[in-house]
């Protein structure tokens, strides 16, 4: 684990900015007095920016190189994160957003190619487990940080700012050399849906929900009552309970129909937005539903990217990865909007009753294709991966990046010099 610490460590600096401003820009627009669609719109706007990522930033990093890129992009996003309070006004805060977004998962991918290619076949299963690991604490961290300041004011925006940069350092001053090679991510929609149909509609399904709550539910919580300081417990222990209960649920899917325990996920996920909804919960009982829906709701991710693994020829691993995760992240730039209109029209409660409303929808179609298609026997599955529970996923592999494979390709300023009897660069020594 020696060599991808400060890696891990800028990763944790990143991720608690990150987590911060999630919590902070639904609280901060609303004292704006901005609308609810425009609050729907600001948080699809991340989404935009974060697919737009996965897609572009796999070229910046050929053109410049891991560290160099990892470098540009943290201090673009940490100049976004003080340019929300500069400029407060939602035509600013949706391109900020984008930007936000896109520089996200350029991150993410330049960290995830640098763990595979670290990682050796009998560590790769600890490396990439630590590596969500360190996605979730650090993303439940940066929630709770929206209580050092008042929301009206600039400092929390400053401590997202700060942290952000802080990233740069333990990457920059690190002694592991860079990864040589790069995953181009393809997509193959037709592919995943003809092999796997359950795992693409659930994968935007999912986005649709869970995009929803992570751009909307602090407002909707604080708009049910809770102080600020009950925002950021209820944001920071429904991303705990959803981490927490990732491993034993994926596990257990690895042992019956992963359809059937997704199935009963989502049924228990919609119960948790209903009921808050029906009984118009405030106080202590919206702190319990918020862990509940926490735990039930955001392993469905990881549960179909299992599914569609499992239905995969291992050389098609990664675009059928890609393809999942461009599914999931256009559900979550849909699911926002559509959600800040039930706010509109049934108070700040109408969040819960709109993720539960799609989480039974996607119930009845994962019942449908239980019972039309039979499951796969036990040693046709993949074993379930905490990687697959990652937020970007797209380079994130059971095997290290073959060069060969032609989705993936070496950096022009990482390929060795030749005829020239210069050294080639330390990233390919």
């Amino acid at each position: 684990m020696r060599p991808i610490v400060s890696l891990l460590m800028g990763l944790a600096f990143l991720l608690s900015g990150a987590g911060l401003q999630f919590t902070l820009l639904p609280l901060r627009g609303r004292a704006e007095d901005f609308g609810d669609f425009a609050l729907g719109a600001i948080g699809s706007a991340y989404y935009v920016g974060f697919v737009s990522g996965c897609l572009l930033a796999p070229y910046l990093i050929l053109r410049a190189g891991h560290i160099r890129a990892f470098t540009a992009m943290v201090a673009v996003a940490a100049a976004a994160a003080l340019a929300y309070a500069l400029a407060p006004a939602v035509p600013a805060w949706v391109v900020f957003r984008i930007i936000s977004g896109l520089c996200i998962a350029g991150l993410y991918l330049v960290v995830e190619s640098w763990l595979n290619d670290h990682a050796t076949n009998e560590t790769r299963g600890r490396v990439l487990s630590t590596y969500v690991v360190v996605n979730y604490v650090a993303l439940t961290f940066g929630q709770a940080l929206v209580t050092l300041y008042p929301i009206d004011q600039a400092g929390n925006f400053m401590v997202a700012a700060m942290l952000t940069s802080l990233a740069i350092v333990p990457v920059a001053l690190t002694r592991s050399v860079q990864p040589a090679p790069i995953t181009i991510v393809s997509f193959r929609p037709g592919q995943l849906f003809r092999a796997a149909p359950v795992a693409m509609v659930a994968s935007f399904m999912i986005g649709v929900a869970n995009g929803s709550f992570w751009s909307l539910a602090p407002l909707s919580v604080a708009g049910s009552g809770l102080s600020v300081d009950q925002v950021a417990l209820f944001m920071s222990t429904a991303v705990l309970a959803g981490a927490i209960v990732q491993w034993p649920v994926g596990r257990l899917s690895d042992r019956v129909d992963r359809r059937r325990v997704l199935l009963v996920l989502l049924i228990g996920a919609a119960a948790a937005g209903v009921v808050p909804w029906l009984i118009s919960a405030s106080g202590m009982t919206l702190l319990l539903f918020g862990i509940l829906f926490g735990a039930l709701a955001l392993p469905g991710y990881s549960l179909a990217a299992a599914h569609a693994y499992d239905k995969t020829p291992a050389s098609d691993v990664v675009p059928i990865a890609a393809t999942v995760l461009l599914t999931n992240g256009l559900g979550s730039v849909v699911g926002p909007l559509i959600a800040s209109g039930f706010m509109s029209v049934e108070g700040p409660r109408g969040l819960f009753l709109f993720t539960a409303l799609a989480q039974a929808l996607l119930a009845v179609y994962v019942f449908h294709r239980v019972r039309v298609q039979a499951s796969l026997a036990t040693p046709e599955k993949t074993e379930f991966d905490l990687a697959s529970s990652a937020l970007v996923g797209g380079v994130v592999t059971p095997d290290a990046p073959d060069p060969s494979d032609p989705s993936v390709v070496v950096p022009e300023t990482d390929a060795p010099v030749a005829a020239t009897g210069g050294a080639a660069p330390a990233s390919m020594r």
